[in-house]
Parts: C-alpha cells; structure tokens; sequence
C-alpha cells in the first residue's frame, strides 16, 4: 500500500521557535525527534504572510496574485486545482482536522442570526477533502451567535461561559490584545489538545482500505497569548531573550504609511520590555502544547501499527514578529513574519540532515503530491523536496511573497520590499551579512543597480 501522509499544519509557528532551530529554551521534544529523522529545512518562504492567501497557495502550489487571494478576504474558489484531489485521485482518503480559513462564513450574519460553522464543511469538502472538522482562530469562540465543534465541547463541560469571558478580555485591537496571559481552561480542554483528540478518534476510527492524507491543522500559537497553565507555569520563570524594540526605518512615504498600519496593529504604545517579555513567554507555552499533542498523535499512529508507513510534513503558513522590529504578527516580509519552519521525515526515519537551499510552500505541495505518486495540481509551481531527505539540493534562485499592495522577494544574499502601487522600492537588505534586516540599503548608491535588478525580476514574476 501507498504511504500515509500526516501533514501537521500550524498558524503563525515563527521559524526558530523550535529546539532543533537552536532556541535556548522553548521544549519541542517531538519537533526535534522528527528533525533528527529527516530534514529540516532553514530558508523557507511563505507565499504571504497572512493566512488566507498563504492557505491559498499551499492547497494549489500557486501565487497568492494568480488565484486573486492577496488578503484575508476570502475568494477561495472549489473549482482550483488542489493537492488534495490529486491525491484523492491517486487513491487516499483526505482528512482535514483544525483550521482551514476557505471562507468568511465564520461572521455571524448581521441580522443577529446565529450560524453554525459546520454548515461549511461541504464547501470545504469540494477542495478535495473526504473528512472535515473545521475550527478557526480563538477570537472566533467569542461570538455567542456562533457555534463550533469546540464551542460545543466547551458547553458540555460547562466550560464556555469562562473561556468566552477570557477572549473578550484580550479580543483584537482592544488595549488588553496582545497581553500574554494564562489560560482559564485546564490544558485537556485547551483547543490544541481538542484537535489532537479528534485527530486520534479519527485515526482510530478509519477504515485502513486506502492510505490516508490527514491535515492536523493547529491553530495555535495563533494569537491570543494565551498559554495553557502547565505551559504558562513552566516557562513562568524563564529567561526570555526580548529583541531590541526598534521600529523599522520609513524610507518611503508609501512604506511609512504601511508600517503606521503594522505599528497600530501591533499596538506599539503597550510594548514595553515587560509586556513584551509576558507575551513570549505565552507564545512558548502554545508551541510547547502543540509539540506535546505532536507526541500524543505519533504515538497513536505507532499503536495503530502506522508510522512506519507515514511520511510527516510540518511547517505552518506564516510566522510571528514576537517584538522584533517592535511588531506583533506578521503581515511584512521580515524573516520574522515570512519565514517557516519545515521538516519532512520518512516512514522509518534517516539521518538527520539540514538543508539550506532556498524553497517555498509551493514545494510542499509539489511535494506532498510526490509522495503520494500523484502529479501536483495543474498550475503549481512547487517543486518537489523530497530528494533532500537524502542529499543536499540545489534549491530556488528567487523566492516571492505577497500581500495586498507590497510583495517580497529574495535571492542567497539579499531581500527586497517593493509598494506595487508605485513600484518603489522600500527595503533592501543583506541577508548574510545582516541577518536581523537591521541596516536598509535601499537608498545606498552603491545598492542601485541590485535594487533595479531585484525589482525587475520581482515585476516579471507579478507579470508572467
């Protein structure tokens, strides 16, 4: 029988949150056991770095501008081209289990009506998914018009009351949004373990006739900063590396006025070393539950007599400042933001390698179609990585990323923010002699002639 494919799909998972990225502190035993048999890739691009345009471009293997998906603004179409149904089409049972973001349908209707998130899972089905149990972000649980697989699991543990309370407490854009703060619910509860509950049913549950392409998508470390207590007491006391809380450099006046977007949404005036500091510690807790719930998943596919038949795929669709450049989130193209993790391991284990080639999202689902013998979607520009597993690769010349007005692009050396309303160029940096985007060479005489050549190669691909 074919191989089984466990794609493990986080939000917002910043790059080098990981042991095996060199973090001094955060636990991620699991992640790290998953490296030390496969390959962990360190330069992988998301093709936005915000959600719906990065989902987009994960499930087809395109650009966020060909499918017309540049903001989190819905506009996802069944009729795309999906790994999923090459795959199903190759023989395999689809399952996706967390958060999808195909649609807006998650806003309560203004009329004051209520809506049940479960009357989507067909649309979500006609992406190519046999199985779905969809939930989204936390601030979604705080709507008492709508209802959620987990909303529901809450009520019957008499628990929604005093999870709802908490969300409003640090929902989006109010002053308390970006607080780091303890979970009210007991870490079984917490909606990373839910999602790897469901997951176990589901894989116990299953009919072993097919080979399956299961998604576990967490929604965590999504924001809120809200850690489970276990997490939250653990990392309570620990040495946090606060970045320097410097603003980026305005070198435009259409790059000041995003970056004005970005500091209101990260509400600049709160970040102080401590806040800060409280907020990285939360974050470290949600990546440590979601690694532990990894285990408990890895563990069931060993009882179940499958992991020795699974290939396994982590990586997440964007990352998060935590401070840098005094930003939260994403939504720039600062390694921060637009860089993933990545890390494929195969049935059975290899030797652990790290890989440092260029790649993107695209290629993960070029990939995934590989592994299940299947071509990639028509249109996808991925290229399969599996190769890696075993030697090093030769990688991308360009990566390219996207989100409304602005795009991002880098080479081996240098990254480039370019307003295409204008087509002015905003940022330039040296990537190897400058790793933390510190110094912007886009105004340097001596950057001139790289900047038209980046921004050249940048339009052409916005073009072609």
């Amino acid at each position: 029988m074919k191989p089984n494919i466990l794609f493990i799909f986080a939000d917002q998972h910043r790059h080098n949150i990981m042991g095996c990225a060199g973090h001094p502190i955060v636990q991620t035993p699991h992640l790290d056991a998953i490296a030390d048999e496969g390959v962990r890739f360190t330069k992988t691009w998301c093709q936005s770095p915000i959600c719906q345009p990065s989902r987009a471009s994960v499930i087809t293997g395109r650009y966020p501008h060909e499918l017309d998906v540049i903001s989190n603004d819905g506009g996802f179409n069944p009729d795309w081209p999906t790994v999923m149904k090459q795959l199903q089409g190759a023989g395999y049972e689809t399952a996706t289990i967390g958060k999808t973001h195909y649609h807006e349908s998650y806003q309560p209707p203004k009329d004051g009506g209520k809506i049940d998130m479960r009357s989507q899972e067909g649309f979500v089905q006609s992406f190519g998914w046999d199985y779905v149990l969809e939930e989204y972000d936390k601030y979604l649980h705080a709507s008492s018009r709508l209802t959620t697989p987990y909303t529901e699991y809450l009520a019957q543990h008499g628990r929604l009351d005093d999870y709802r309370a908490q969300i409003k407490s640090a929902f989006r854009l109010t002053p308390e949004h970006w607080r780091g703060q303890t979970s009210v619910l007991p870490q079984e509860l917490d909606l990373s373990s839910f999602l790897a509950d469901q997951t176990d049913q589901w894989l116990r549950q299953r009919s072993t006739d097919k080979p399956f392409m299961l998604k576990l998508a967490f929604v965590q470390p999504h924001v809120p900063l809200i850690a489970d207590p276990v997490w939250s007491e653990y990392y309570a006391n620990a040495n946090i590396d606060v970045p320097p809380l410097d603003p980026p450099e305005a070198t435009t006046p259409g790059w000041e006025k995003y970056l004005a977007v970005l500091s209101n949404h990260s509400q600049t005036q709160m970040m102080d070393h401590d806040f800060v500091e409280a907020g990285i510690r939360q974050y470290l807790g949600m990546v440590s539950l979601v690694d532990q719930k990894i285990g408990e998943v890895l563990a069931t596919l060993k009882e179940l007599g499958q992991l020795d038949n699974t290939w396994i795929v982590y990586t997440s669709d964007h990352g998060e400042m935590l401070g840098e450049h005094k930003l939260w989130a994403k939504m720039n193209f600062y390694n921060g933001a637009v860089q993933v993790p990545l890390i494929i391991r195969p049935p059975g284990g290899a030797p652990a390698r790290t890989e440092d080639a260029l790649v993107e999202l695209t290629d993960v689902t070029a990939t995934l179609a590989d592994i299940g013998g299947a071509e990639p979607p028509e249109g996808c520009h991925g290229q399969s990585v599996l190769a890696a597993v075993e030697k090093p690769i030769e990688g991308r010349e360009f990566l390219f990323s996207r989100i409304g007005n602005f795009a991002g692009m880098r080479n081996a050396s240098h990254r480039l923010t370019m307003n295409l309303k204008d087509e002015t160029p905003c940022e330039l940096f040296n990537m190897n002699n400058d790793p933390g985007e510190l110094v912007n060479l886009v105004n340097e005489n001596a950057s001139k002639d790289l900047v038209n050549d980046l921004g050249a190669r940048l339009k052409a691909h916005l073009t072609d």
